[in-house]
């Protein structure tokens, strides 16, 4: 009787596979990978206030780019940090009103919060918004 690794041996002839056998594995892999691609697709997640995950919360702040570090949604409403050097006059309020927006909800108030260590991230800014 032949153990298992001689009757793979045994079988084979001069050429490992037939041209039918190699076209079968190639489909085979193209159908794995096309099947592989078919994953989840964009998140359908949403945050607390209605808001897709995917949302762009720099974008939806209305700011220039260069001018926003962080935005998060809270419990309270939104906690914005940025440069107000780098933004236009008012920009926290356009900023409240649009991540408030993202909720369809009216600004309560705006909070300035005090910087624990200025030397943190000079020039920057900490403001809650609380939205109604």
């Amino acid at each position: 009787m032949k153990n298992w690794s001689q009757r793979q041996t045994a079988g084979r002839t001069g050429r490992d596979r037939s041209p039918a056998r190699r076209r079968l594995a190639a489909a085979s892999m193209a159908v794995l990978v096309l099947l592989g691609a078919c994953g989840r697709g964009p998140t359908t997640d949403i945050l607390p206030g209605g808001i897709p995950a995917m949302t762009d919360l720099h974008r939806a702040s209305t700011l220039p780019p260069d001018s926003v570090r962080t935005v998060a949604r809270r419990g309270f409403g939104w906690r914005l940090i940025y440069r107000p050097a780098r933004a236009p006059a008012g920009a926290d309020q356009g900023a409240a009103r649009a991540l408030c927006g993202l909720e369809r909800r009216a600004v309560a108030r705006i909070e300035r919060v005090p910087r624990l260590d200025p030397y943190a991230d000079p020039g920057a800014a900490i403001i809650d918004i609380y939205c109604a």
